[in-house]
């Protein structure tokens, strides 16, 4: 009597996705340049982050630094390869060209099994010291996780997980970051699931991450006030809101309602990728309020050809649905802002 050894089981999906977690995603670099002044004042300028210890001494040195610090949340900035290689590995890509990164693989991997949308969940970052001008980082990454299928609003998926350890120029730790991204596959559109004549349903606009720092912008805005973070020890007004004071560090707050008047302080024109939710040419503008605040915002009733830097605008409200209503801009005219200066 003959036996017929049986075939081995085929590798699951998971367990290739497996395979991935605790090896590095691609090679580890340093960063292009050291930590430097310029870059620091170009990103506080635009922020909006006035904290004194990122621009001067005396007032770093008042604040327990050993000199200027860059900010925090500068991190990444300090190991970015800059915009011409990511346009070249973009341009390798649409030429059907695979990389051959650990990384590459997964997403293909992930790719071949149907989850070919990609989008950015959370970002975790924890720091070991503040740095300081002539830091040299460099930055060595690790796939952390690789979560079995989910499902999520957005449509099925895997929660990949990285994991970035950087070092200074003498190879002590200065901070590490966790980086989730979502790999899903699409649910169907609109268009294929509804029935023949039935018209298309306008999915809903992304809903905003709540807080306890941020929920009085959005409610404020449901109400048809355009709401501003202010410190109640200083003063000091604030946005985005967040939970503590760059000037003084108190957590102590309250709003103040803005006029709505302001100016564009730069903007950019949104054409690709377009998402059913928003209508295009897309114009993003980030507006300074004649109060001093920043914030970034859609600008209606404009055409893209038209749009310039300092142009004047004026706040108001779009109901989007029952649970969202945001601030717009549009543009006044010469005339109105002049009966406006008079007003004031």
């Amino acid at each position: 009597m003959s036996s017929q050894g049986s075939a081995a089981p085929r590798e699951s999906l998971d367990d290739r996705l497996q395979a991935f977690v605790g090896l590095s995603p691609g090679p580890s670099y340093p960063g292009p340049s050291e930590v430097n002044l310029p870059m620091i004042t170009h990103w506080v300028e635009a922020m909006g982050d006035h904290n004194p210890v990122y621009a001067d001494e005396a007032a770093a040195r008042e604040a327990g630094f050993e000199g200027i610090i860059a900010p925090p949340t500068m991190l990444q900035a300090w190991v970015m390869r800059g915009l011409r290689a990511s346009q070249l590995t973009d341009d390798a890509r649409a030429r059907g060209e695979e990389g051959d990164t650990n990384h590459d693989r997964l997403m293909g991997v992930l790719n071949d099994a149907g989850f070919t949308s990609v989008v950015a969940t959370n970002c975790d970052q924890h720091y070991v010291r503040p740095l300081v001008l002539g830091d040299h980082l460099q930055a060595n990454s690790v796939i952390d996780s690789v979560s079995s299928e989910k499902k999520t609003g957005l449509g099925d998926g895997h929660f990949v997980t990285t994991r970035m350890e950087f070092t200074d120029q003498h190879g002590d730790p200065v901070a590490t970051m966790q980086f989730r991204i979502l790999k899903f596959r699409p649910r169907p559109k609109a268009d294929e699931v509804r029935e023949p004549g039935q018209p298309a349903e306008r999915p809903k606009r992304p809903r905003p991450a709540l807080t306890h720092d941020n929920r009085f912008f959005f409610d404020g805005a449901k109400e048809h006030k355009l709401l501003i973070q202010r410190c109640t020890n200083c003063r000091t007004l604030r946005h985005p809101p967040r939970p503590s004071c760059g000037q003084c560090r108190s957590f102590e707050w309250d709003t103040i309602a803005a006029s709505g008047r302001g100016t564009v302080y730069s903007f950019v024109v949104n054409h690709y990728p377009q998402v059913p939710a928003f209508d295009y040419p897309l114009v993003v503008a980030l507006v300074e309020l004649e109060e001093g605040t920043r914030l970034v915002a859609n600008v209606c009733d404009v055409s893209p050809e038209s749009m310039f830097i300092g142009m004047p605008v004026m706040a108001g409200f779009e109901t989007f649905d029952d649970e969202l209503t945001l601030p717009v801009f549009r543009p006044v005219s010469k005339a109105e802002s002049t009966e406006q200066s008079r007003e004031r």
